[in-house]
């Protein structure tokens, strides 16, 4: 339990926070929102009508990996952060090609994760 003791919260909440915004960016119509939502048969839709347990489901999930790399800067397991992310993102991939998303909406989502992997490390170390 020492581990959890001496993960840095701050930089795990920031890194949550930040990357939950750069998925608010990553899906919009600026970027990539507009052909990923065509590749995974989903109508972006206006802010009041996102998906409450979706966005909540994310961003639990954000603050599980923000945790699982604080861990491993405590540790300091660089390599095992990076094989987390890798796999969360590889096992989210295959949800999607499971579900019949277009390769375009899959490589959407796969290197949304690694954004957030790297925002996630970068807090840990910054902070």
């Amino acid at each position: 339990m020492d581990v959890i003791a001496n993960v840095n919260w701050l930089a795990t909440g920031v890194g949550t926070i930040v990357a939950f915004l750069v998925g608010w960016a990553w899906y919009s119509p600026l970027l990539f929102g507009v052909k990923w939502a065509e590749g995974s048969r989903v109508d972006l839709g206006t802010a009041d009508q996102m998906p409450v347990f979706a966005m909540a489901s994310q961003l639990l999930a954000l603050l599980f990996l923000a945790t699982v790399i604080g861990i491993t800067r405590v540790s300091e397991d660089l390599l095992t952060a990076v094989l987390a992310i890798l796999a969360v993102a590889t096992f989210n991939a295959s949800g999607g090609a499971f579900v019949q998303k277009t390769n375009y909406a899959i490589t959407v989502d796969f290197f949304y994760i690694i954004a957030c992997g790297a925002v996630m490390i970068a807090c840990q170390g910054l902070l």
